[in-house]
């Protein structure tokens, strides 16, 4: 039986939009500049701020396909060694989130975990995150920074800087050739 929750039925969202924002995140910093970089943010604040309401919708889709595609990867690598990606990857998450209180606050860091371990048993993170109501102001910082930090986690694992976002890039390449 299928949950209403299956990725099948989730929208897939504006994903190399959310991909260029966690790929500028990362490049940033691993040039050692800080994460609330000024100049960064002032070019996020330009990009959020000319979204319209559909387009706001279809980033915060795009960044939950994101973490789907991330744990979905995970997944199968800790598969390969009989872990749980549950397991290894949302402790680390949470203790990270927790490291990060300037901009991911206390009250978003349950939904993150819970997002992540839906993504990581197969379910649509936007689709669960979605029975709950709207998203939070609050949930936006820990949104983009639980991919953030899935890509840094798949980079550290793979000893390649840019694996994730060239995983990502190269699904979406296939996937519009197709």
């Amino acid at each position: 039986m299928s949950s209403p929750c299956d990725p099948q039925y989730a929208p897939a969202g504006d994903v190399g939009a959310a991909l260029m924002l966690i790929d500028s995140r990362l490049k940033a910093m691993y040039d050692g500049k800080p994460v609330a970089d000024p100049e960064q943010q002032q070019l996020t604040d330009q990009l959020t701020a000319s979204l319209g309401p559909d387009q706001a919708r279809d980033l915060v889709d795009g960044t939950c396909t994101l973490v789907y595609m991330f744990m979905r990867w995970l997944r199968l690598a800790h598969e390969d060694h009989g872990k749980d990606v549950v397991e290894y990857v949302v402790p680390t998450l949470v203790a990270s989130l927790r490291q990060m209180p300037k901009s991911v606050q206390p009250e978003a860091i349950p939904t993150m975990a819970g997002l992540t371990i839906a993504a990581g048993t197969g379910l649509s993170p936007s689709l669960w995150r979605q029975q709950y109501g709207e998203w939070t102001e609050a949930e936006m910082n820990a949104l983009e920074a639980t991919a953030l930090l899935l890509a840094e986690h798949i980079h550290r694992l793979t000893n390649d800087r840019d694996f994730a976002v060239r995983m990502i890039s190269e699904a979406l390449t296939s996937s519009n050739q197709d």
